[in-house]
């Protein structure tokens, strides 16, 4: 049951969606991360986290290098673990309890709009025709570069996927939680 104002809901998710900067200073890169608890654990896109460590950014401008400590290219999902506890987690739900039509709210940093938030729906949980057999949490959201790696979640602000991709229509993908879930296990 939805309980929370909207913009609470809104304002905690952004608090737990970092920015994640990779490459050089002359040539940076970046995407968007999920803190996960306890804290100091954070995931992300296998495609914005490519090197053995980045630079992660909060909402409220601190700054701290993260190690990558798992990658998985294929599922597209990396782990990052920085040198910081108490930081803001996201609670998560299992997407396999997701339906089509719900509230659906991206947060994450596309062209370098930090904490930029998107609404839509959940259009379809499963395959997508021509991307393999791999499940995905599909969504009518808008996304741009730098979302990749940032949380979707449901209207209580829990975690249903990591935003990965866009398709053609403007459709949004995500790795559903539990896959990412499992992954971080």
């Amino acid at each position: 049951m939805y309980s929370a104002g909207f913009g609470e809901v809104a304002e905690k998710i952004r608090r737990s969606t970092v920015q994640v900067i990779t490459g050089s200073s002359r040539a940076p890169g970046s995407g968007s991360g999920v803190i996960c608890a306890p804290g100091d654990t954070i995931v992300t896109s296998a495609h914005v986290a490519r090197e053995s460590e980045v630079r992660i950014e909060l909402w409220d401008g601190r700054s701290f290098a993260a190690a990558v400590t798992a990658r998985d290219v294929r599922g597209d999902l990396a782990k990052l673990s920085v040198n910081q506890s108490g930081l803001p987690a996201l609670s998560w739900r299992a997407s396999s309890s997701v339906r089509p039509g719900e509230l659906a709210i991206a947060v994450g940093n596309p062209l370098g709009f930090v904490g930029a938030l998107s609404t839509g729906v959940v259009h379809a949980l499963g395959s997508v025709t021509g991307m393999g057999a791999k499940p995905w949490v599909q969504a009518a959201i808008r996304l741009a570069p730098g979302n990749s790696g940032g949380p979707l979640a449901d209207a209580d602000g829990r975690v249903i996927g990591i935003n990965t991709a866009v398709i053609a229509g403007g459709l949004a993908l995500a790795i559903p939680s539990d896959l990412v879930l499992s992954f971080l296990q």
